[in-house]
C-alpha cells in the first residue's frame, strides 16, 4: 500500500507571501504615477538638462541684470532732467526774489505815506490849537518823545523748550518758561499805573488803541510779531517810576515769574530814551466836537475811539 505524501512546491514556484497584498505591493513599488513621470521627464528634456542649482543661478544673474538695465536707465533719466530741473529751480528762486524786492517797496511806499499822513495831522493839530496839540501828539503817541524813563528787559527762561506751544497753568503744570502775553500786557499797563507817560516794546511805540495779543508762541503788538528778549521803554520820572512800578502789583507779578518760572528780568533807570512815532492812528468811530458844551464842561461828542 503505498502512501500519499503531499506535494511540495518548488522553489521556483513558490507563491509570493504578500501576494495576497497586491494593491499595497502596486503602490509600493510605483509610488509615482507614470503621467507625472512622463511629464517630470518631458520637462526636464526642454530645460535641456540642466540641474537645478545651475537653473536657479542662471535666473537670480538674469534678475540682476534686469535690475541694473533699470537703475541705469533712471539715471539715464535723472541726468537728462537735472538740467530742466535745475532750471526751474533757478526760475523760482528769481521769482521769489522779484516778489521780495516788490514786497519790500511796497513796504517802504505804505512807511513814506504812513508818515506823510502823520506830518498832515500833526500840522493840522497845530494850526488849531497850538501848545495843546503838542501834548495831544504826545498823549496820542504820534510824534517822537525823548525824556528820562526805565528801561526794562524780559526774557524766556534758559531752559525754556521751543515750540511747546501749551499755555502756562495757574498750578504749574507743563510750564514751559516762555514770557506769555498776558505777562506782557501786565508789564506795560502796571508801568502806565505807575506814571510813564509814554512806552514801546521792542520799538513799538502804544497807543490808547494798542493791543498785545498771542499769536502761538509768538507775541504781537498791534499785530506786529515781537521775538524775545522783550525790551520795554518807558518815559518817565526814571527812579521814582522803577521804585512805584516794583513794588506795584505788576512788578510783583514779573518778581514771582521770575523766581518760580525763571523768567530773566532786568530793570535799569535811563538819563535819555527816545521812542518812535507810533504809525497813524486809524480812527474808526471817533467824530470830532460838534455841537456846544453841556453845563459843567461835559462834551456833546459822543463818539468814542
Amino acid at each position: 500500500m503505498s502512501q500519499q505524501h503531499p506535494e511540495r512546491s518548488s522553489p521556483g514556484n513558490a507563491p509570493r507571501p504578500d501576494a495576497s497584498m497586491s494593491l499595497l505591493t502596486n503602490v509600493m513599488e510605483h509610488s509615482l504615477d507614470d503621467g507625472y513621470a512622463e511629464a517630470a521627464a518631458r520637462k526636464a528634456a526642454e530645460d535641456g538638462g540642466l540641474p537645478r542649482t545651475l537653473r536657479a543661478k542662471l535666473g537670480l544673474a538674469a534678475g540682476l541684470v534686469l535690475a541694473a538695465v533699470v537703475v541705469t536707465v533712471g539715471a539715464a533719466q535723472a541726468r537728462i532732467s537735472a538740467p530742466t530741473m535745475a532750471k526751474e529751480r533757478e526760475e523760482l528762486i528769481a521769482r521769489i526774489d522779484q516778489g521780495t524786492d516788490k514786497a519790500d517797496k511796497l513796504q517802504q511806499h505804505v512807511d513814506s505815506l504812513r508818515d506823510d499822513v502823520g506830518d498832515m495831522q500833526r500840522k493840522a493839530l497845530k494850526k488849531s490849537d497850538g501848545e495843546r496839540a503838542d501834548l495831544l501828539a504826545l498823549l496820542s503817541g504820534s510824534t517822537q518823545v525823548t525824556g528820562p524813563g526805565v528801561k526794562l528787559v524780559v526774557d524766556d527762561a534758559k531752559e525754556a523748550e521751543a515750540g511747546t506751544g501749551g499755555p502756562r497753568e495757574s498750578s504749574g503744570f507743563s510750564d514751559t518758561g516762555r514770557v506769555r502775553d498776558r505777562d506782557m500786557q501786565r508789564v506795560v499797563n502796571g508801568l502806565w499805573e505807575s506814571g510813564a507817560e509814554a512806552i514801546s516794546v521792542n520799538g513799538q511805540r502804544l497807543t490808547s488803541l494798542s493791543a498785545i495779543r498771542a499769536a502761538g508762541d509768538a507775541i504781537l503788538v498791534d499785530n506786529k510779531p515781537l521775538a524775545p528778549p522783550y525790551t520795554v521803554l518807558a518815559v518817565g520820572d526814571g527812579q521814582r517810576l522803577s521804585t512805584a512800578f516794583q513794588d506795584s502789583a505788576d512788578g510783583q507779578y514779573l518778581h514771582v515769574l521770575q523766581q518760580n518760572y525763571g523768567v530773566r528780568t532786568r530793570i535799569s533807570t535811563e538819563g535819555e530814551l527816545t521812542l518812535p512815532p507810533a504809525p497813524s492812528l486809524i480812527v474808526r468811530t471817533a467824530q470830532p466836537k460838534t455841537g456846544t458844551a453841556q453845563p459843567g464842561g461835559t462834551d456833546t461828542g459822543k463818539g468814542t475811539s
